[in-house]
């Protein structure tokens, strides 16, 4: 996946978590539109494991 593509999933994941949701598609949907079959791929992956940054509120967040 392209650094460019993960930055963006991950600022919808934040968007999405301050309940800015509408922002968090603008941001999301042109890079996952964007996608080829592969990085496609790579991003319904990183979606399916990572589906707790979209809901979790970061307070409740494990640190690294």
């Amino acid at each position: 996946m392209r650094p460019s593509t993960l930055r963006a999933l991950n600022r919808a994941a934040e968007l999405t978590r301050q309940n800015r949701f509408t922002e968090a598609v603008l941001v999301a949907e042109p890079v996952i539109l964007a996608a080829d079959n592969a990085e496609g791929a790579e991003i319904r992956r990183w979606l399916i494991d990572h589906a707790t940054d979209f809901t979790d509120h970061p307070s409740r967040k494990e640190t690294a």
